[in-house]
Order: structure tokens, then C-alpha cells, then sequence
């Protein structure tokens, strides 16, 4: 809903932000996935990002597991809370309910099946919300081009509207082109991806799992520029019925969906945003009920809890994610992308760097992690306030929390020698099993 939103209201130039994605999403798959699935391996089977940090540090102090867990909780509300938001604009379209209402049936649909569920639950549905979501953003924009009358058509009229909108340089500069391709840099970052390559069945995996992944991000990514593009030319057409995406651009896929089908076949588009916000929304919430359950409840509180305790105390936490969520998606003006926004720089800043460098640089150490996750953070959070250079907070942010994390790293106590030894065991897999995938494929 943001990148539809944000395109039909400014342009073609928002595409930028797609490239940015796309860029980063690839990269993250290619040099970060496997290499964080084998490195798990030798963390004690880790199943968080904080299990990850504390155990590839060897931090008995459990400062990282601490701090982790709480810039997870911070950002992954607001990033739920965009969530929230998404699901409430569909209900209030569809069914003309007060948006307070609306909020309050998104979250129920969301979290039932979380709370019951739990991790299996999601990744299966994951499959099916995928499948939706593709076929909508493809045959949405598809229709919108037929009903005028064709891609050459459409363009036109967009260029007749305001020539600004088929402009890639949109009176941008540099600082705006490189702010919306930095939306990349916070994959590498984003503990609910993570997760999903730690939690791979083996590295073997990961090669064909990319494969799809980009496929299916690139046809999602390019349905979603079109939905917003081609929505200018049809509203265009059609004023009487823009008066839903005059209030709010993010509602441009729903009204296009509800205008241009029958009720059954809009019926199954528009539950493709529920799938997108259900599929996302129960990652997060997910991963913050592990944070808050293994991270700080098990280490800090109860060591000894059994299986069946922390599962219901994930559970209440999940319950207490989503209510503070929708506290604040509270308020009827606000916007998907700008709550995205913020999260994605909070979690790119805090954690890419750290990730990268930790996978990457043996010299590494807790200190220089720890000072790295609390910079990028901070500066996420004091740049966002004061907007400086209009430049997008995450990349600030990616600086000074990587010169941070090096800057501690040498200045600090040295890596302990089984850091080094579990590196470079895992440095000596990476290159085993690149070696051996080769020869597999080629028979040999």
C-alpha cells in the first residue's frame, strides 16, 4: 500500500525506492544468508538475532542479548503498528467502518493465528499470502492498463497530467536519489529476515531459495510501481470515483481493485493486502515475543521456565506487542510508508552493520557490537527528529554505527581465541560447500 501510494501521489521518481530494494534485497541474500546460516550452526543452533550476537561474542554479561531485545521491541512496534494501520485502511474502505473499529478487527484477524500457531503456522501461510499478493500487484496494474487503453495511452496521459510524474530526476538531487536507494541498506538489518536464513533447512538451500525470493520481489516490486503509475492515468479518467485516493494516495490499490472487478474476483485481490499485512505483521510480532521470551524472560527472570511457560508467556507478549501497536496507529492521518520508513532505518542502522561486519571481520568484538547497535539507533532516532540534509536517517546511521563498531572493536580487548577458531571454521565451511555445490551441479 506505501509504494503504490507514494507513486501515484509524486510519480515515477518514487520508483528509486524500488531499485534500492531490489539492490540490497539480492545483496543481503548473496553475502549474508548463507554465511549467517552456517554461522548459527556454530552458535549453539541459534534461533534470534540476540542468540546469534551473544553467542558469536561469547557475552556472558548478557548486555547484547539485553540491548538487542529492547531496540527490537522499540522499532518492531512502530514497524506492527504500520501493520495495523495497513489492515484498518482495508476494513474502512470495504466495509465503511470508523477507522477506530477497523483497527481493532485488522488486529484480531492478524494475531489469531500467531498467538495459536506460532512460528510452523507462519511460514506455511507465508506460501499462500505470497502466491495472493504476486497474482494481485500483476493483474491489478494489468486491467488498469486495458481500461486505458494500453501502456503507450497511459503514459501519455500521465505526461499531460504533470510531465514531473514520468520523470525519474524529479527535481531530485543526489542527497534525495541516494536517501531512497538507501532503503537497500536495511535489509541487512531486519531481524525478521534474518531469521529466516538462520532458520533454513542448510545452506544448500539458500541458492534456490534467492532465486525465487528475487523473482518474486522484482514482480512484486514492479506491480506495485504500476498500480500507483497507471492509477494516475485512470483517476484521471474517472474523477467521481477519486475521491477515496484524493484523502489518502495509500488507498489507490483497494479502490482500483474494488472499481475494476466483480466483488468476487476484488474480493480475493484485496485479501491480498491482508495477506501482505499478516504475513509481515506476524513475523514481527513473532520476533518480538521471541526477544522479549527468550532474550530477556529466560535470561534475566526465570532461567529455569519449561517449554509449555515460555510458550505462554511468548503468547501474552505477542498480546501486549499488539495492543501497544495499536495505540499508536491510533490516529486516522497516519501514513504506511512513514511508519515503515522509520522501523526499516531503525533496524538497518542498528543491526546491518553489525551483522555484516560480524560475519565478515574477525576482529570483531562484544564491545565494538554493542557500541555499534546503541549508535545506530541513536542516530536514527536524534537524525529522524531533526531532519537534517533531508538525508534518510538510515544512512547516517550505517556510518557512524560501523565506525563505532570498528573503532571499539581495535581499541578494546581482543577476540578471544575460540572467536577466532569458531570463524574460521565457519569461513573453511562457506568455502567447502561452495567448492562441493559446483560439482553437484555439474554432475561430477
Amino acid at each position: 500500500m506505501g509504494l503504490p501510494g507514494a507513486v501515484y501521489l509524486s510519480g515515477i521518481s518514487e520508483s528509486w525506492i524500488a531499485i534500492g530494494l531490489i539492490i540490497g534485497a539480492w545483496c543481503n541474500w548473496r553475502w549474508v544468508a548463507g554465511r549467517l546460516r552456517v554461522y548459527t550452526e556454530f552458535s549453539r543452533n541459534a534461533l534470534t538475532l540476540p542468540d546469534y550476537l551473544a553467542h558469536r561474542f561469547e557475552d556472558n554479561s548478557h548486555m547484547l542479548r539485553l540491548f538487542s531485545a529492547l531496540i527490537i521491541l522499540v522499532f518492531f512496534t512502530v514497524y506492527c503498528a504500520s501493520g495495523v494501520v495497513a489492515g484498518a485502511r482495508l476494513f474502512e474502505s470495504l466495509f465503511e467502518l470508523p477507522y477506530e473499529t477497523a483497527l481493532i478487527v485488522a488486529v484480531i484477524a492478524t494475531i489469531s493465528y500467531v498467538f495459536i500457531g506460532g512460528f510452523l503456522a507462519v511460514s506455511w501461510t507465508d506460501t499462500v499470502q505470497a502466491s495472493l499478493m504476486i497474482t494481485a500487484l500483476l493483474l491489478v496494474p494489468a486491467i488498469v492498463i486495458a481500461a486505458d487503453d494500453g501502456i503507450a495511452s497511459s503514459v501519455a496521459v500521465v505526461n499531460e497530467i504533470n510531465p514531473l510524474y514520468t520523470d525519474m530526476l524529479r527535481n531530485l538531487d543526489v542527497v534525495a536519489i541516494i536517501s531512497l536507494m538507501a532503503w537497500g541498506l536495511g535489509y541487512f538489518g531486519q531481524p525478521h529476515i534474518l531469521v529466516r536464513f538462520m532458520a533454513a533447512k542448510s545452506l544448500e538451500e539458500i541458492k534456490p531459495a534467492r532465486r525465487i525470493g528475487m523473482t518474486w520481489m522484482v514482480l512484486s516490486l514492479v506491480g506495485a510501481v504500476a498500480v500507483g503509475f497507471f492509477g494516475i492515468a485512470y483517476f484521471y479518467h474517472h474523477p467521481d470515483q477519486a475521491a477515496n485516493v484524493t484523502a489518502n494516495s495509500e488507498t489507490v490499490f483497494i479502490e482500483l481493485s474494488r472499481l475494476l472487478f466483480n466483488p468476487w474476483i476484488a474480493g480475493m485481490l484485496l485479501a491480498a493486502i491482508l495477506a501482505a499485512v499478516m504475513s509481515t505483521l506476524s513475523c514481527q510480532l513473532l520476533v518480538c515475543s521471541s526477544a522479549l521470551t527468550g532474550d530477556i524472560y529466560r535470561i534475566f527472570f526465570r532461567r529455569s521456565a519449561s517449554g509449555r511457560e515460555l510458550v505462554w508467556v511468548g503468547r501474552m507478549m505477542v498480546l501486549a506487542v499488539a495492543i501497544i501497536a495499536v495505540i499508536l496507529a491510533n490516529n486516522p492521518d497516519s501514513r504506511v510508508l512513514k511508519m515503515v520508513s522509520y522501523a526499516w532505518a531503525g533496524f538497518g542502522a542498528s543491526f546491518g552493520p553489525v551483522i555484516l561486519i560480524s560475519l565478515f571481520w574477525s576482529r570483531m568484538t562484544r564491545n565494538g557490537a554493542l557500541a555499534g547497535m546503541l549508535t545506530g539507533a541513536i542516530t536514527v532516532i536524534v537524525w529522524k527528529q531533526g531532519g537534517y540534509l533531508g538525508l534518510y536517517e538510515i544512512i547516517p546511521g550505517f556510518i557512524f554505527a560501523s565506525i563505532a563498531i570498528v573503532a571499539f572493536s581495535l581499541f578494546g580487548p581482543k577476540p578471544t581465541n575460540t572467536m577466532r577458531e569458531v570463524f574460521d571454521k565457519v569461513d573453511a565451511e562457506i568455502k567447502k560447500q561452495t567448492e562441493v555445490v559446483p560439482k553437484i551441479c555439474t554432475g561430477r
